[in-house]
């Protein structure tokens, strides 16, 4: 399953015929899930962030819902892992008996351990980039008006512009000239 987390990617789905289709933002949809999860049992596993987020966050969860099971967490290193380093974390991530496994990595790297352990990791996998940091309180998140409007990742860009201005400017412009070419190419198909 595959959610619209940035307002353009609902705006554009709306135009395609989804009419209905919200935004469906990692941060609200974790939450919401966590509380779910406090509720009917079953384990959620932490993977991302550094170990100070995941610590504030682990806190957070359980004082929100104080019956959270919360069978694991881990901040992987910042580089590459070794294969047997990888190997181990599947394997710790599989025997917590985890549900769910949060990850939280940033964007592409996040997406790009997601499919490399599709069927690795038994449990549903769920990326949410930053809302580990948002939820451990150690990145504010955007005011509700710019999430409404499609401006969090300037809020983002403004908090971190160092690390997040390439990535949403290239990521951003991409998104954009794609919409354009479909836009395009649909027109032709229409005018054959």
């Amino acid at each position: 399953m595959v959610t619209p987390d940035g307002t353009p990617v609902a705006w554009v789905l709306r135009r395609k015929g989804h009419s209905a289709q919200g935004r469906i933002s990692g941060p609200d949809l974790m939450w919401a899930c966590c509380r779910r999860a406090a509720e009917s049992g079953t384990p959620v596993f932490l993977y991302g962030s550094t170990p100070r987020t995941l610590l504030l966050l682990e806190q957070r969860l359980r004082a929100a819902f104080p019956d959270i099971d919360i069978v694991g967490a881990i901040s992987p290193p910042f580089r590459s892992l070794s294969d047997e380093e990888d190997a181990a974390i599947v394997e710790r991530i599989n025997a917590s008996g985890a549900r769910i496994v949060w990850v939280g990595l940033g964007c592409p790297k996040q997406e790009a351990w997601l499919r490399s352990h599709h069927q690795r990791v038994h449990a549903v996998m769920v990326g949410v980039g930053a809302a580990l940091d948002f939820h451990a309180g150690v990145v504010k998140r955007a005011p509700a008006w710019m999430q409404r409007n499609g401006l969090e990742w300037f809020h983002r860009i403004l908090q971190d512009p160092r690390r997040l201005a390439k990535r949403y400017l290239v990521s951003n412009t991409m998104f954009i000239m794609a919409c354009c070419g479909t836009r395009w190419s649909e027109g032709q198909v229409h005018d054959a």
